[in-house]
């Protein structure tokens, strides 16, 4: 769990997002790292019994550095004001499904699956959906997955709104198939974070994403496409 100076610290650098405030509190960034790195730590521990793929993550493969690119984005914040736990089979930085957990202020939730593949990953996920959409649905419909979280999030950003080239109208899959990103979250409150069940309790939620991740990395890891 993360400790309320922690989450205090996350309040007061969204209010303070900039670089004279954050040098004048540097000694509370070091602590607020620190304890961010532990929570970091108990996922792990709590985790890896769970999705044996996940043996070999260290810390440091699961956390995000708080300076933001802001080279093309129109926020010019310099910090993030919020924290995030990914935990994923693959090498740091490269785009594989895993689990993910982030906490801000009234935006906080965990989540799971493939987020923003290119060109030629999302031929792959295609392909396995199109061949085996039935171990995908399988998937979705377990009772756990569905009570945890229910679908694919779907939304005008990740959706085309036409099927994609090289596959029929009429394809079973069709709702899967034309999806751009294949995730699915769940919402929880802030305020759940400085409980000593947390990491166990959402630990137990992730979990829930584990057939789907391995569904989605073994397209991945094929060469065909």
């Amino acid at each position: 769990m993360l400790t309320k100076e922690s989450l205090q610290f996350l309040d007061d650098l969204k209010k303070n997002n900039n670089r004279d405030w954050f040098q004048d509190n540097k000694k509370r960034y070091e602590i607020f790292k620190k304890d961010y790195h532990q929570l970091v730590s108990d996922f792990l521990d709590a985790m890896k019994p769970l999705d044996p793929s996940l043996e070999l993550l260290e810390i440091k493969d699961c956390t995000f550095r708080i300076n933001r690119d802001i080279r093309f984005s129109k926020d010019k914040s310099p910090y993030k004001a919020h924290l995030g736990v990914w935990l994923s089979s693959g090498a740091k930085g490269a785009n594989r499904s895993g689990y993910y957990v982030h906490i801000e202020k009234d935006a906080s939730f965990i989540a799971g699956g493939f987020y923003s593949p290119d060109a030629d990953q999302l031929k792959k996920v295609r392909k396995e959906i199109a061949f085996f959409h039935e171990d995908l649905e399988a998937i979705l419909a377990e009772k756990n997955f569905k009570k945890e979280f229910g679908n694919f999030d779907v939304n005008e950003n990740n959706s085309l709104k036409s099927m994609p080239k090289g596959y029929e109208k009429d394809h079973p899959a069709i709702a899967f198939l034309k999806l751009k990103s294949f995730t699915t979250s769940q919402k929880f409150d802030i305020s759940e974070v400085t409980q000593n069940d947390f990491v166990s309790k959402m630990s137990k939620k992730l979990i829930a994403l584990k057939p789907l991740n391995e569904f989605i990395n073994r397209a991945l890891d094929t060469d065909e496409f």
